[in-house]
């Protein structure tokens, strides 16, 4: 008998898990938070499974305190009779509402058994939305931005909860970032907005992200020299030999050495080989 906290990704039905849609099928109740979560939960299940928990829009501390004791009291005696799962857009574990709910059973029903189902968060699939790549080995940090804020120092950040983007914006531009902005990204609920220009983003939205890279940013993958590469074969092209990317000509028909002395194939195996790809296919 377990509670799930499963995540159900940025809103977007069809991007919940295949295992959180059959954590959701197999429970016998499913709780929600909020609105939001609750229309994805009921593209999987029944409204008849689902169990809502109200808590108040507030920031005093004691009602928020006392509101997760009385979600706590709901959902621990059903956790330990059957299974249950407690809903929640994005990670459970990522600026989750479901941390509060995990602390409060930890505190007053220790023997209540628990699970994470993860789910695709906002903050990483901003990267598709707004066409971004974070290469590997590069930084990115992740910071909050609510009310203005306009936060600096990393190379490259993610902003959440951007909810006054013009004043963010006026704050980073300042600091040199050129910054991107997503709103409600993979969202079926309200309009999906991706821009550059805060004017856009005028209206305050809780559901807002931002990219910001300083603008003097030099990027350079190993695969960057595969460009160079074919710059250089499009010069020589049609005129006798052909460079190899290292400046030396080879023969039609012969294999040219790899560029770099073959560094750059070197670097690609160790890399396939840390990711577990040792064997060599393609």
């Amino acid at each position: 008998m377990t509670l799930y906290g499963v995540g159900l990704g940025p809103g977007e039905a069809d991007l919940v898990t295949v295992r959180g849609k059959r954590v959701l099928e197999a429970a016998d109740v499913v709780y929600s938070p909020g609105r939001l979560s609750r229309s994805v939960a009921l593209e999987h299940v029944g409204e008849s499974k689902i169990g809502d928990l109200e808590f108040p829009m507030t920031r005093d501390e004691e009602k928020l305190r006392s509101a997760w004791k009385e979600a706590a009291a709901e959902v621990a005696p059903r956790a330990r009779e059957g299974d249950v799962a407690f809903v929640t857009l994005g990670d459970p574990n990522v600026y989750s509402t479901f941390g509060h709910l995990r602390r409060t059973l930890a505190a007053f029903h220790p023997d209540v058994d628990l699970e994470i189902v993860p789910g695709v968060s906002a903050m990483t699939a901003f990267a598709t939305a707004l066409g971004v790549e974070i290469e590997a080995g590069a930084g990115l940090a992740l910071r909050e931005a609510a009310g203005g804020a306009s936060p600096t120092g990393p190379d490259r950040m993610i902003l959440f909860k951007v909810t006054d983007a013009p004043a963010t914006h006026e704050g980073l531009v300042e600091a040199g970032y050129d910054v991107r902005y997503g709103r409600r990204l993979f969202m079926e609920q309200g309009e999906t907005i991706i821009t550059d220009d805060p004017a856009d983003l005028a209206e305050r939205d809780y559901y807002t992200l931002a990219y910001a890279e300083k603008a003097a940013l030099e990027i350079e993958s190993a695969t960057a020299a595969f460009q160079a590469d074919a710059d250089a074969d499009e010069s020589t092209s049609g005129e006798g030999p052909i460079a190899d990317g290292s400046g030396r000509p080879t023969e039609l028909g012969s294999s040219p050495e790899p560029p770099d002395g073959g560094k750059l194939l070197d670097l690609e195996r160790a890399e396939g080989c840390e990711h577990g790809d040792c064997g060599g296919h393609r």
